[in-house]
């Protein structure tokens, strides 16, 4: 898997992907809808620019984070939705210019943070590595919600991979928000790579990414964009070309969840759109 340095490179990258996509609109597109029910543009920006803010502060000052934290839990299943309601009001080449300067401070920070260190957070405290890991999750799954609405191109590139390895590592806590007890035994996953040039060839060979034994009874199979769109909820899992096998591979494919909070909605099937 890659290396601190390598996943806050891939977090810039992932961050300055969206930037372009949303650098040039004008008022009136930062507040049209996306796909998330509820949340414009502005929403979806806004939610990452505080997010961005609230990850620089834990590694910076964790005891000024533990005081918002207290603050938030005031609010537990509402605080995220009042923070991006406040972000999006703002006006957007505002918020833009303090979600580039978030992402910049963020980067600096996190990769200034000494091995072994636990940063706090609001669910268990995590690693740097982690929290860079969360934030490319959060940073690509929010820009998928961007590009759809404005139907923009969203080519899959290998970022993806440390996404996937959080969607496999968060297994257990799918269930855990559902009230359902974890399977004893382990899933085996095998996700077909996006090809390296984002376009691939048909003679070209597909790289596979694998996870868990290669014997293993339960299994999930698909393109790694199609797994990373399932554990984000980005897209309803009969829209996705993956292949469980075994009674309690599908029953996860209908729960999966990377993010923290209670269970996500999910999203319609497309045909019901």
């Amino acid at each position: 898997m890659a290396d601190l340095n390598t996943t806050i490179r891939d977090l810039q990258a992932e961050g300055e992907h969206l930037d372009a996509l949303v650098a040039s609109l004008t008022d009136e597109q930062w507040a049209g809808p996306t796909p998330a029910e509820g949340w414009s543009i502005a929403h979806q920006i806004g939610h990452l620019a505080w997010t961005d803010r609230a990850s620089l502060l834990a590694v910076t000052d964790p005891d000024a984070f533990a005081e918002s934290v207290a603050e938030a839990w005031k609010t537990p299943l509402g605080f995220v939705d009042e923070a991006a309601e406040v972000e999006a009001a703002r006006p957007p080449a505002e918020l833009l210019a303090d979600w580039r300067a978030g992402r910049i401070k963020l980067a600096e920070a996190l990769a200034a943070v000494p091995n072994g260190i636990k940063l706090p957070w609001y669910g268990p405290p995590m690693s740097a590595m982690s929290m860079a890991t969360a934030r490319l999750m959060e940073t690509w799954a929010h820009g998928q919600d961007v590009a759809e609405a404005l139907g923009a191109p969203a080519p899959p590139t290998n970022r993806l991979r440390s996404i996937a390895h959080l969607g496999v590592r968060t297994r257990d806590f799918a269930y855990a928000v559902n009230n359902l007890t974890p399977p004893a035994e382990e899933f085996r996953f095998e996700l077909t790579a996006p090809p390296a040039d984002g376009v691939g060839t048909a003679d070209a060979v597909d790289e596979v990414w694998t996870w868990g034994p290669e014997d293993a009874a339960q299994r999930i199979t698909g393109p790694a964009a199609d797994f990373c769109l399932l554990v984000t909820q980005r897209a309803n899992p009969g829209d996705l070309n993956l292949t469980a096998v075994g009674p309690d591979a599908t029953r996860w494919l209908g729960i999966a969840q990377v993010f923290a909070g209670p269970p996500g909605a999910g999203r319609d099937p497309k045909a019901d759109a």
